[in-house]
């Protein structure tokens, strides 16, 4: 089986933290995928931002009901458009 491959500039740092990571028989390709694809818990972010204040908890509130109202917005359009297909 081919398989492709890409390389990747890092700086030396970053080489050192992946190479600290990476297990004895593990290639770097497996690193990046254990590390970077798997399915992370929503626990793993509890009390991530409990040292928010309430005035920028407000404002991030503010700005995700925005989204979400553009969003409704751009989906009620499109499904528009197919329904007149």
């Amino acid at each position: 089986m081919f398989m492709a491959t890409k390389t990747i500039t890092v700086t030396e740092e970053a080489y050192i933290s992946l190479a600290n990571e990476k297990k004895k028989d593990e290639s770097f390709s497996e690193l990046i995928n254990r590390k970077f694809t798997k399915k992370r818990s929503i626990m793993e972010f509890a009390g991530t931002w409990s040292d928010m204040g309430e005035e920028e908890a407000n404002r991030l509130h503010k700005h995700i009901e925005d989204i979400r109202k553009r969003a409704g917005k751009l989906r009620r359009k499109e499904l528009m458009k197919h329904l007149q297909l």
